[in-house]
């Protein structure tokens, strides 16, 4: 029974998004007014919607095309397709304002030099624009050649920007080397600490302090370093705060479950601690009121807490 709640149904689907234009206008009847100018260039030639529009016209500004039409024309000519452009500027329009030649054309071709194809590098700017604005030597450099001396490995390194760009928004000084540092010192190995950065960036810059005090945490729960689960445990107790754990192991307890049952639970599947407390106190319903089974069983099944209520469980529980 609990194999058929477990398999996935898949359903094929396709969809085609919206692919706005950047089209050439003539702009000179709106010289006199810039935020107008500024507005229509945003998007007849950028290709926002109006609301994205409005937003980005109270950062940047403009009285001709000249500038962001260099800019436009910089990220064309390396490979950015219009999809790609107007993403950016949606996310981050003081992109416009970006010298092409000292700001954008030497950190695109830094990315080509340590390994990025042409794709990979439209694809890590177009998810991450912002990383323009930080410093090529200072911090993107930097922290790629810290990262190779991590991983001791150029093609992890790159995997890793590749993964989440954001690692060069940050100093690595502050959050990633020395929670790196405390992860080795416990014995994780270099592929569970990969995961941790590429899936849950967020974690591995917490406050060193308090990421090596959750660290001993997970330890003193039974968790062991040299397997994954470790730092599974390590992100989904780092994303949360006291409190909001708190919650979690009172719901649980609602359902008559001991704290033993509850670690016993996290041990063998993690996510259940990210569980919200309204789907927990649905599906527990669900399980135990319904289908008639005791919430003990889902000590030892806890992934079954995870599935979807409507998409899954009830469909196969009218079934069974």
């Amino acid at each position: 029974m609990f194999r058929f709640l477990c398999t996935t149904i898949r359903n094929g689907y396709s969809a085609t998004p919206h692919n706005p234009s950047l089209i050439r206008y003539n702009f000179s009847s709106d010289a006199d007014n810039p935020h107008s100018f500024t507005l229509l260039y945003l998007t007849k030639t950028c290709g926002l919607s109006p609301k994205s529009a409005l937003s980005a016209s109270k950062i940047v500004q403009f009285e001709s095309p000249e500038q962001p039409d260099s800019v436009l024309s910089s990220f064309q000519n390396f490979g950015f397709s219009k999809t790609h452009i107007s993403e950016m500027i949606r996310k981050f329009p003081q992109i416009l304002h970006c010298h092409p030649e000292k700001t954008i054309s030497p950190k695109l071709e830094f990315f080509l030099s340590i390994g990025a194809s042409t794709p990979d590098t439209v694809r890590i700017f177009t998810l991450n624009p912002w990383i323009l604005r930080r410093s090529l030597e200072d911090r993107m450099i930097r922290t790629f050649n810290i990262l190779i001396e991590i991983f001791q490995s150029k093609d992890k390194a790159i995997e890793v920007i590749k993964r989440n760009a954001r690692v060069l928004n940050k100093n690595p000084e502050a959050g990633l080397i020395p929670n790196i540092n405390t992860l080795r010192e416990n014995g994780v190995s270099s592929s569970s600490i990969l995961w941790l950065i590429r899936k849950h960036w967020l974690s591995i810059e917490l406050n060193p302090v308090k990421f090596e005090k959750i660290v001993e945490e997970v330890k003193e729960m039974g968790f062991s370093p040299l397997k994954m689960q470790f730092v599974v445990a390590t992100s989904i107790l780092t994303g949360m705060s006291k409190s909001k754990r708190d919650k979690k192991v009172e719901v649980y307890k609602r359902w008559s479950w001991s704290d033993k049952d509850i670690l016993t639970a996290f041990k063998k599947y993690p996510y259940t601690m990210a569980i919200s407390e309204d789907k927990l106190n649905d599906v527990m319903d669900f399980y135990v009121n319904k289908l008639g089974f005791e919430s003990s069983v889902f000590v030892n099944y806890p992934v079954l807490l995870l599935f979807s209520l409507k998409k899954r469980l009830i469909p196969r529980g009218v079934v069974i």
